[in-house]
Parts: C-alpha cells; structure tokens; sequence
C-alpha cells in the first residue's frame, strides 16, 4: 500500500471516529515551576468538538462537477 492511500484510509478512519464520538478531549501541561525542592505544574484538559456537518462527504450533484 503506497502512502497516498494509507493516508486516505486514516484520514476516513478518523472522519467515523468524529462522527461516532463527536469530540475528544486531551490533557496539556502549560506551565513548570521549580524552586528548590519544590515543583508545581497546571495541567489544563481541552476538549475539541467535531462539527458533524463538517466531517460528511459533500452533497453537490455530480453533473455540475
């Protein structure tokens, strides 16, 4: 399989995950404070929306392509 279509079947792969799941959320570590022995960090969890629209093949007919 040649890299054109391996990227093709992630890129449908992760079309139907968003469809199915609708987002995803990770977590991202922002900021690091060390003083002596002690040592802080903030840990923020983002979550990012998959509009449904937006991930659906489009509608146009194909006789106007």
């Amino acid at each position: 399989m040649d890299m054109t279509k391996l990227v093709g079947v992630l890129l449908i792969v992760a079309g139907v995950l968003g469809l199915a799941y609708g987002n995803f959320s990770y977590t991202k570590q922002t900021h690091e404070v060390k003083l002596g022995p002690i040592e802080m960090s903030v840990r923020g969890k983002q979550t990012v929306n998959v509009p449904a629209g937006r991930a659906q093949a489009p509608s146009w007919p194909a006789s106007r392509c």
